[in-house]
């Protein structure tokens, strides 16, 4: 028996061949052409989760805890726990209209990927929610529960909003101030 080594082999193709490319007409036609280039990486922006109520209506700043005496202080004043959130304010009394916010998850929830998820969503709830619901002049810091990487969105975002609104009533109880939208001392008090 013969031995055919590859040098042996002949590279002109033996007769009529088949094209090895479909034609352009041919690729996905069940795909239209889309000549927009491809998504950048990175976050995607949120597609029509902001409420459209108050559209037109000024958002107070918005800044980060970062240092540990701030998330100390805030562990001092109220506390709020909701389903997979805890929530921790303190009035600042600096005079600035600032919402400060301050994200943390303890290790007793899971791994790093569990605690960074979890904080991440907790970032993006207090996004949407503490300029509405947050009390201007108050430092927040969000404390990550169990389910908090894994709870339905919607219930995540039910959990921080009724944490807020409850932190906004405590303080403002605490300075001895009725709520802006109930204060009738002005001109147009009801008898």
């Amino acid at each position: 028996m013969e031995r055919r080594r590859e040098a042996d082999l002949s590279t002109v193709p033996a007769g009529a061949q088949a094209p090895s490319r479909l034609s352009p007409a041919h690729v996905h036609e069940e795909r239209p052409e889309d000549r927009r280039p491809p998504p950048r990486p990175g976050p995607q922006a949120p597609d029509g989760l902001e409420p459209a109520s108050d559209a037109g209506a000024p958002r107070p700043a918005i800044e980060r805890l970062k240092k540990r005496p701030d998330f100390l202080a805030a562990a001092k004043g109220k506390v709020c726990a909701r389903g997979a959130v805890v929530a921790q304010a303190r009035d600042r009394s600096d005079g600035a209209a600032m919402i400060r916010l301050g994200f943390t998850a303890t290790k007793r929830i899971g791994g790093a990927v569990v605690r960074n998820r979890a904080k991440r969503r907790l970032r993006e709830a207090a996004r949407m929610l503490a300029p509405l619901h947050a009390r201007p002049g108050c430092d927040y810091v969000f404390i990550a529960r169990g389910g908090t990487a894994a709870r339905p969105w919607a219930r995540l975002l039910d959990d921080m909003k009724s944490a807020l609104i409850r932190l906004a009533a405590d303080l403002t109880a605490s300075l001895g101030e009725l709520p802006p939208e109930r204060n009738l001392t002005g001109p147009d008090r009801v008898s």
